[in-house]
């Protein structure tokens, strides 16, 4: 079988234990480059894990012909400019979620990769999720009626993150609706299948040009009429993460729906009357999300096909994303 070759830019803890761990257990894909800030530290360890390539530069492993690809897992604010680069490298690029800083910024990576002849493609490895997809056809089926409502909180505490610039406004763009936020956004968007319309929102703090907001609630209404609502922070002492979508005549929902490599209950509740009529619990068994999304992005590169992600679904995230950080106003 024929591996696409990565590198991975911005090989840190994340990457370590996520990343690189994902494509070298992917069947069509082969990890071959690895670039940090420090020379040393890069080179140290890829002789650890027996990687053949590191770099402090992320041109020289752009331009590296051993590399077919690269997976982007910087700091939010080099997406832009890194993605430019292997674009112009002809390198095929999966860049980590929030896909950019700005509307403005997804649109020169959309157009930088389509004049480059390569693939683009947004890390959401939730759209690869088994439970995702069963709500998906649940609310496709019409089983549950019309949506009416749906519903995703994910939050955190923001302390225990390694990345120190989590609340670094010129670095992280924005805060938990960034971070965490779009996770949710795009996974609404997808089980729905349906595109936000409307967008309002209520940070606090209420961000500076220096520092994001550490909590959110956003406010969405759906082109089908659905009403979506968003709620993230850092401020919490705990993770949690919950998913619903309220129809007309039940509603489904799930907790711990961002983690894959594990079975997650579904709830599934049909009701009239006012009451409950049926109600059932399913048992979904979610596989290793990251290794779904480095698969598929290297069988689209193999194959020529288009990504599931591609860069103007990234684009549509980052239309909300921007609204909702009060950059703009939504016609």
């Amino acid at each position: 079988m024929q591996r696409v070759r990565y590198g991975i830019i911005g090989y840190g803890l994340f990457a370590e234990k996520t990343i690189a761990p994902a494509i070298k257990a992917s069947e069509n894909s082969e990890l071959v480059a690895i670039q940090k800030r420090s020379k040393e530290a890069a080179q140290a360890k890829a002789r650890e894990l027996g990687i053949k390539h590191a770099f402090d530069s992320v041109e020289a492993l752009v331009n590296h012909p051993d590399v077919d690809a690269v997976f982007i897992v910087s700091a939010n604010s080099a997406h832009c400019p890194e993605t430019l680069a292997a674009a112009r490298a002809r390198k095929h690029v999966l860049v980590e979620k929030p896909m950019a800083m700005s509307v403005e910024e997804a649109e020169q990576m959309i157009d930088a990769c389509r004049s480059g002849g390569v693939k683009l493609m947004v890390g959401h490895m939730l759209r690869f999720s088994p439970l995702l997809t069963r709500m998906r056809d649940l609310m496709r089926s019409g089983a549950l009626g019309t949506p009416v409502s749906a519903r995703a909180d994910f939050v955190y505490d923001a302390s225990v993150s390694h990345r120190g610039w989590l609340y670094d406004r010129k670095v992280a763009g924005g805060g938990p609706i960034f971070d965490i936020g779009v996770h949710c956004l795009d996974s609404l968007r997808f089980v729905l299948d349906d595109e936000v319309q409307e967008t309002s929102s209520l940070l606090a703090p209420e961000p500076t040009e220096s520092r994001t907001e550490s909590t959110a609630t956003i406010q969405m209404r759906f082109s089908k009429g659905t009403l979506g609502s968003i709620f993230c922070s850092y401020a919490v002492p705990l993770r949690r993460t919950f998913i619903e979508i309220i129809g007309s005549e039940g509603a489904v929902s799930a907790f711990n729906f961002t983690l894959g490599g594990r079975t997650t209950p579904l709830s599934i509740v049909r009701g009239g009357a006012g009451q409950a009529s049926d109600e059932r619990v399913e048992q979904i068994t979610i596989p290793n999300l990251y290794i779904e999304e480095v698969s598929h992005f290297s069988d689209c590169i193999t194959n020529e096909r288009e990504p599931l992600l591609s860069g103007e679904n990234g684009l549509k995230n980052q239309v909300v994303l921007d609204v909702a950080m009060h950059r703009r106003r939504k016609s």
